[in-house]
Order: structure tokens, then sequence, then C-alpha cells
């Protein structure tokens, strides 16, 4: 994920600089040998010599500096004003730095927007395979705003359709979480669930434990809907407070390890004990709360291996959807990228609905969006 620095942004936006000079050439030169019109690839069309716009005028760091601050649909606005315009912004080179620019600031990624990962080991000088590369679409495909925009010109009947199935009674869905976010942070996550009702309404307390293991807890929606989440624990609350002291690593009490031997090469698998098999049999969805604080270590590829074991589909329904929320303590702390997140714990390998979201623990920012999109996938399915 090198490719995000501002080491390479810095030599991209030159590149870009180069090219937007390349092409303003090209539009001039066209337009003194065709008399006034643009020669550009495209369908032939009928027009007038084309004036020269005082934006276009401007040098080219200040076009590109102007740029920057339009989002996707106003680029794309400005491209239906004239013939230049119209190529700038559906240069490949421009999409792909706005998509290195901006990708480590979105706070959220699912599973039909993640960016291929070759987009940010590819050195910029090589983006000239634009046959195989879309960068336009796939910022306008990955960016959180465009997703919303997409999401709130759904058809009406659809909302009809929410409407008349909040209207039958239905059990509360439930999910099961769990995650090294959990104990690990400094602020408990859990804790603030529990103790901040102007974000989440408690709705019920447990009436019993299961297995020791963790608690059920109803919390209550922004729309009324209500919903269950059973924490999983690896350990007791005495030896997870006992290794914090001791800047220790906790034994995971909910996995156990089995090795096998994929080709010539030791492969690490790990499967859930007896009481947690339990409760991934009657989840309807499942949240793991990933550490995302930058300066910590991470085992990523240990940590899928539990994701794994969790979702099994021999467990359960394989469609269940998986909410990771990408935590960090509070607002201070430095993150990894949730589009970074999402590629270390390989989640395009999963085969079901996935979603990584931005969450501070200490103000409980950006949960909520993380749980609608949880209830969403879980009523959807629950509806076929």
């Amino acid at each position: 994920m090198a490719a995000g620095g501002a080491e390479e942004r810095g030599g991209l936006e030159a590149a870009v600089r180069g090219r937007l000079r390349v092409l303003r050439q090209r539009w001039t030169r066209g337009t003194r040998e065709r008399g006034g019109t643009a020669a550009f690839a495209g369908p032939p069309r009928p027009t007038l010599p084309e004036e020269v716009s005082a934006l276009q005028a401007l040098p080219i760091d200040v076009q590109l500096n102007i740029m920057s601050f339009l989002s996707p649909q106003d680029l794309c606005h400005l491209g239906s004003t004239s013939c230049y315009w119209r190529a700038a912004v559906q240069d490949p080179l421009l999409w792909r730095y706005f998509l290195l620019r901006d990708l480590p600031f979105w706070t959220s990624v699912d599973w039909k927007s993640l960016p291929d990962g070759e987009i940010f080991n590819k050195a910029f000088s090589e983006v000239s395979d634009d046959a195989l590369y879309d960068y336009m679409a796939i910022y306008k495909k990955s960016c959180p705003q465009s997703r919303r925009s997409l999401k709130s010109s759904r058809p009406r009947y659809g909302a009809v359709t929410s409407f008349l199935q909040s209207l039958v009674t239905q059990a509360e869905p439930r999910f099961a979480m769990f995650g090294p976010g959990l104990e690990e942070l400094d602020d408990s996550l859990v804790q603030k669930m529990m103790t901040c009702p102007e974000v989440l309404l408690v709705a019920g307390l447990p009436q019993r434990q299961i297995h020791g293991i963790g608690s059920g807890v109803s919390f209550q929606f922004s729309n009324n809907q209500k919903f269950n989440i059973l924490t999983l624990y690896s350990t007791t609350s005495v030896e997870r407070r006992r290794a914090r002291a001791e800047q220790a690593v906790a034994v995971n009490k909910m996995f156990y390890q089995e090795n096998s031997v994929v080709g010539n090469q030791q492969a690490v698998h790990y499967s859930v004990i007896d009481q947690v098999k339990k409760v991934c049999e009657v989840v309807d969805g499942f949240i793991y709360v990933a550490n995302a604080e930058a300066h910590k270590n991470h085992d990523r590829q240990e940590e899928l291996a539990r994701i794994l074991a969790m979702i099994d589909p021999a467990l359960g329904p394989p469609n269940r959807p998986l909410l990771v929320l990408s935590c960090v303590s509070h607002i201070g702390v430095k993150r990894i990228p949730c589009v970074y997140m999402a590629h270390q714990l390989q989640l395009n390998l999963l085969h079901q609905p996935w979603m990584v979201q931005d969450t501070v623990a200490a103000t409980l920012a950006g949960l909520l969006n993380g749980i609608e999109w949880l209830l969403e996938e879980a009523n959807c399915k629950n509806a076929l």
C-alpha cells in the first residue's frame, strides 16, 4: 500500500500536469488546423469555433488545483461544457491521481466497491493501459459519496416494501461481535455502546450468559428496529486486564488451531470451540472489531483465519453479512484507512456481503452507519 504515499502522489501529480499540458497543446494545435474545432477522438459533431474560456486559459497548475476541489459529479458536469474539458476530465491519469489521493480519507468500503489491489501497486508511469483500468469508473464506484447517491435514488417501491416488512412482527436479528479491537484499545467500544443512549439506545439487558463466553444485549436503532449483539471475548476480563498490564498477548480461547499442509507449505487453520459454535449457528450476521491503530503491530493473516472460522458455511447460512468495524480508541489516533484494512484482511476472498466502516470507540463515530448497513443486509437475507 506504499503506492498511496505522499511521494508517489507528488510524482503522479507532476505526471498529471504534464498530461494536461499535452492536452492543451493538442487542443490549441487542433483548433488552429481545423479553423476552431478541437481535434479529439469521438463522433464528429457540427460545432462552431470554440472560444477559450477564462478557466481554460489559466495555468495548468491552477486548473489541477481547481479540479481537486470538485466532486466526481462536478467533474462530469465540467466535462460537458466543452471539448477541451470533456477530454481533460476523462483522462485516466487524472482519475488515478484523485483515487490515490482521496481513498485514505474514505470512511467505508464494501464488497461491491473495493478497488483492485493492483491499482495501488502499479507505478504511475505504467498507466498507459487505459483498457485495463477505467480509473474514472473505479473512483465513481468506490467513493462513499457516489454510493450514497445510488442508495438514495433507489425505487420508491423499495421503501414501501421496507415499511410493509416493518409491520410484520419479526424476531430481533442477532449478531455475533468479536475481534481484537474489543480488547486491545484504550477505550472500550462495548462500554461506550452501553452508556451512550443519545447514539445507541439499550433496549434490553441480557437475561443469561451463553456458557460464560459472552452475553446478548438488545439495542434500538433510530428507526425503532431492535437488534441483539452477542459479544464474544477471547479471554476472561481478569486475563485481559493482566495482559494489558504486562503488555502481553493473551491466549485466545475462542479458537483452537489445526495445521494442514497445502503443497509444500504449512497452512494455519482455526476452528471455534463448541460454545462459540452454538452462537455461530443462530446469529444472522457478524461484527468483527479490527484494531485500526497504525502504530500497533497486526497479524492480519491470523485475523483472516479466525474470521473464516467464525463464518464457516458449515455453521450456518453462507451468505450472512460481515461488518468490519475498523476501530481506533479516539479521534487523535492515526488510523489505517478502511480500504487498506479491507486489503490487509483479504476480504475480497469472502463469498458473502461485507463492509468495512471506520469507527471511533470513544465517540462511536461511524458505528450507526455500519449498523444500518448490517440491518439492511440481514433483513434482505431474511426476506428471501
